[in-house]
C-alpha cells in the first residue's frame, strides 16, 4: 500500500508540472495576438518616422521666399530680407516659426509680426507697424530718453522720418502713458473747436496735469477732483477762450484749478491788469 501511494503522488506532481508549462506564453493566443500588434505598430510608427524625415530633409522643401502680405511704411525691404535670410533657417517642416517672428518684431517700427507656412516652399508674413502719436520724455530727463508712443499709448524706438508731421509730448512716467495718451486725444478734440493744439502734456510730482498749447501757452489743469473733474475745467477754459482774449490779449498762462472760473495771463496785457479772474 505505501509503495502504491507514493508512485500516484509521483504521477500527480509530474501532472501538475505540465498543467504548469501548458499555462506558458505560447500556450496563450490572445497574448501573442497582442503582442505581434504591439511589434506591428511600432515597425510602422518607426517607418513612418523614418520616412517623414528623408521626405522633409529633400531640398525641395527648403524656404525660398517670404511673401509680405501688405507694403510696410517705415521698414525698407533690405531690413526684411536680413531677417528672412538669417532667422529663417530651416525647410517647410523644420523652420522656427517663433524664432523669426521675434526677430522680425526686433525690427524698429513693427508692433507684431504673424508668420504662417505655405505649401510647399514659402513663409506668409504680415506686419502691424507702429503709429507714431506723440513723444514721451521721462520726466527731468530733458531730452536724453525721448522715445515714441504709439496711438496704444505703448513706448517704443525709432527715428521720425524728416517730414513727419509734429508730435505732441508727453512729459511722465512710463507707466503712466497710456493714461497721459488718453487725456491727451481727450483735451485735442475739445480745444480743436477754439483751434488751439495741444504741444506737451506733463504730470507733475503732485499728480497734477500741465498743457502747453501751440505758441507756448500754459494751461494749469491741477488734479481730478470729484469737485472739478478735468473735462469739465477744459470746457470752462474753450467756453470763454474768444471772449477773454478779446479783451485781455493773447494767452500766456491760464490757471484753471478754481472751481467757478480761471485766471488769465495775457502776453500783452493793458496796464494794471496783468490778471483777471474769470468767472464761468
Amino acid at each position: 500500500m505505501r509503495m502504491v501511494e507514493r508512485r500516484r503522488n509521483v504521477r500527480n506532481t509530474h501532472g501538475y508540472n505540465r498543467r504548469r508549462e501548458d499555462a506558458g506564453l505560447w500556450s496563450q493566443p490572445t497574448l501573442l495576438n497582442l503582442c505581434a500588434d504591439l511589434l506591428l505598430l511600432f515597425a510602422i510608427a518607426a517607418l513612418g518616422w523614418a520616412a517623414m524625415r528623408g521626405v522633409s530633409s529633400l531640398p525641395y522643401f527648403n524656404i525660398r521666399e517670404v511673401i509680405l502680405s501688405a507694403q510696410p511704411q517705415h521698414i525698407s525691404l533690405a531690413q526684411l530680407e536680413h531677417v528672412a535670410r538669417t532667422r529663417t533657417g530651416g525647410n517647410f517642416f523644420t523652420v522656427d516659426l517663433d524664432a523669426a517672428r521675434s526677430a522680425f518684431e526686433q525690427l524698429p517700427w513693427v508692433r507684431k509680426a504673424t508668420l504662417q507656412r505655405r505649401w510647399p516652399d514659402k513663409l506668409q508674413l504680415l506686419l502691424e507697424e507702429h503709429e507714431a502719436a506723440a513723444l514721451w520724455l521721462k520726466p527731468g530727463s530733458e531730452n536724453e530718453q525721448m522715445r515714441l508712443v504709439n496711438s496704444h499709448g505703448e513706448l517704443f524706438d525709432a527715428d521720425l522720418p524728416a517730414q513727419s508731421p509734429p508730435l505732441p509730448q508727453i512729459i511722465a512716467p512710463a507707466q503712466a502713458t497710456a493714461a497721459m495718451l488718453r487725456r491727451h486725444n481727450e483735451f485735442a478734440a475739445e480745444l480743436a473747436g477754439i483751434n488751439r493744439r495741444v504741444e506737451s502734456l506733463t504730470l507733475t510730482p503732485r499728480q497734477a496735469l500741465r498743457l502747453v498749447l501751440d505758441a507756448g501757452a500754459v494751461l494749469e489743469l491741477g488734479r481730478e477732483e470729484d469737485n472739478g473733474p478735468l473735462a469739465m475745467r477744459i470746457q470752462r477754459f474753450t467756453e470763454h477762450y474768444e471772449q477773454v482774449r478779446a479783451r485781455l490779449g493773447e494767452l500766456r498762462v491760464a490757471d484753471m484749478r478754481y472751481p467757478n472760473g480761471f485766471t488769465w495771463v495775457g502776453v500783452t496785457p493793458p496796464p494794471g491788469a496783468a490778471t483777471a479772474n474769470t468767472p464761468s
